[in-house]
């Protein structure tokens, strides 16, 4: 494979914005068809974006020649259905995070994949964000000593609506979309994540969430979600013996590193395309030149959290999964 021709299932606005510009100048990447269940605004989208084919119909995308690999950017409720659809045709699939609504679904998505010899790389693109980066360098390195605890808080004035509220569609509320971005990363930079303990309020789209946690290192943790907190705060502190990180999930702003020389800035440089480190990792896996930073095997752990989080939570609302 000389370069990547994706073909894209749901051009919605992550496309739009945080994906497709970067899929298009990526060296070695180009969009080569795209698919919406809205034909018209797959022409559209297609017509903009001087992308040669576009489709209303997932199964004749990726079954048409031209087309290298496919990206999933459709809601989570059809990304196993989606993903086990483009492995079959012997394409490899880069997905949108979560991965999917529950592990039993990451675990069909592995599987069909595995079978089919292709890769599958899932959309956490924080594990590449230059920010992000430099503050896992920096624990890596040693310069905040022995860690030992991480707190995670992010509070919004009100939930909002579409999609992501439907558990149906997008397994659970907000906790399910915003948080698997902190634990995903938390899980790169100390290991897999282990619940201690949670609880979950709301309606069936959970809206409080409180978690405690630890990793294999004997880190702690707690997390605090509340998506109806009535103001905006959005905070990762990882304290060690000699210094502590201070960082937003969200933000585009430097992490800081307070040490007893007191705080400085780390390098941030975020892009205008958040998507476009990842981006490039995953056009260079596919074409032999690097190690994939966030691939299904990564992507589950993520879920299984999540799945172990809201267990109750989605007993009580009769929630489940195929």
């Amino acid at each position: 494979m000389s370069g990547v021709r994706w073909g894209v299932i749901g051009v919605g606005d992550v496309v739009e914005h945080k994906s497709g510009p970067a899929l298009q100048t990526v060296p070695g990447s180009s969009i080569a068809a795209v698919m919406r269940r809205d034909g018209a605004r797959a022409e559209d989208f297609a017509r903009r974006h001087g992308v040669p084919r576009w489709y209303d119909d997932a199964q004749a995308l990726v079954e048409v020649g031209g087309v290298d690999a496919v990206y999933v950017a459709t809601p989570p409720s059809s990304h196993a259905e989606h993903t086990i659809r483009a492995a079959a045709a012997g394409k490899p699939v880069y997905v949108e995070k979560p991965m999917a609504r529950s592990v039993g679904e990451c675990e069909a998505m592995i599987e069909a994949c595995d079978r089919a010899g292709v890769g599958l790389f899932v959309a956490y693109y924080r594990r590449a964000l230059p920010r992000f980066v430099a503050a896992q360098r920096v624990i890596q390195e040693g310069r905040l000593g022995r860690v030992e605890r991480v707190e995670v808080t992010l509070l919004r004035e009100s939930a909002g609506g579409g999609w992501r509220l439907d558990p149906e569609l997008a397994g659970g509320g907000l906790f399910v979309d915003l948080a698997s971005h902190t634990l995903d990363w938390l899980d790169l930079v100390f290991g897999a994540v282990t619940v201690l303990g949670s609880e979950v309020d709301g309606g069936p789209a959970e809206s409080r969430v409180n978690v405690a946690f630890s990793f294999g290192s004997g880190v702690t943790g707690h997390g605090r979600w509340d998506f109806e907190a009535g103001r905006v705060h959005d905070a990762i502190e990882i304290v060690g013996s000699e210094g502590s990180i201070r960082m937003s999930c969200f933000g585009a702003e430097p992490a800081v590193l307070t040490t007893a020389r007191g705080p400085v800035a780390l390098p941030a440089g975020q892009p205008s395309v958040v998507q476009q480190p990842l981006i490039e990792n995953v056009v260079a896996s596919l074409l032999g030149q690097a190690e994939p930073l966030s691939t299904g095997a990564t992507a589950i752990r993520t879920t299984r959290v999540i799945d172990t989080v809201l267990a109750g939570h989605r007993e009580r609302h009769g929630i489940r999964f195929g």
